[in-house]
């Protein structure tokens, strides 16, 4: 009889402890149409008034410009620059997926070694005004070309002028 109560017992806590068991109703995967494939998500826009958007790099005046210019064998960030180097660290810091790319330049002047350093120089200036402003260093990549690929090939201190550059590009909106 002993037994059998402890029995008893026994089975009413384990009813008990079945009944309040929560149940986990588990749904199927959403079949997207593709197989062994997976699509990143796809961000068109700001969540936030004020915040930069994917198509603002396309339709915002200041975001469209992407070049800093510098003097010659300068690679100090000129002052009428910083407003588009501040649009691009805002957006940068709006959209933390982003990534960009700055591509130093140098006009034909100077050694081949020089002129690759100068790039060099000159996009790491460009980096540093945009982590100053915000951007971070993880968002942003730089090369150099030196010399190698001028948008100008005359000779004159105009076309020199436009050669010595810094462009930026988007890899990541």
């Amino acid at each position: 009889m002993k037994s059998a109560s402890k029995l008893l017992i026994v089975a009413a806590m384990c009813t008990l402890a079945m009944a309040c068991s929560k149940k986990v109703k588990e749904t199927p995967p959403t079949d997207t149409g593709t197989v062994g494939t997976t699509q990143p998500a796809v961000d068109n826009g700001p969540t936030t008034a004020g915040m930069y958007g994917p198509n603002d790099l396309d339709t915002d005046s200041c975001l469209r410009q992407r070049v800093v210019y510098f003097d010659l064998d300068q690679d100090a960030l000129k002052p009428e620059f910083q407003a588009i180097v501040n649009c691009h660290a805002k957006y940068l810091r709006d959209r933390p997926s982003s990534r960009m790319t700055l591509d130093g330049h140098a006009d034909e002047r100077g050694s081949r070694d020089y002129n690759l350093a100068l790039g060099e120089r000159r996009a790491n200036a460009v980096s540093s005004a945009m982590q100053a402003a915000g951007g971070q260093s993880s968002q942003l990549t730089t090369n150099s070309f030196g010399e190698e690929k001028p948008v100008c090939t005359a000779s004159g201190e105009e076309c020199w002028s436009k050669n010595r550059r810094v462009e930026i590009s988007y890899s990541a909106r």
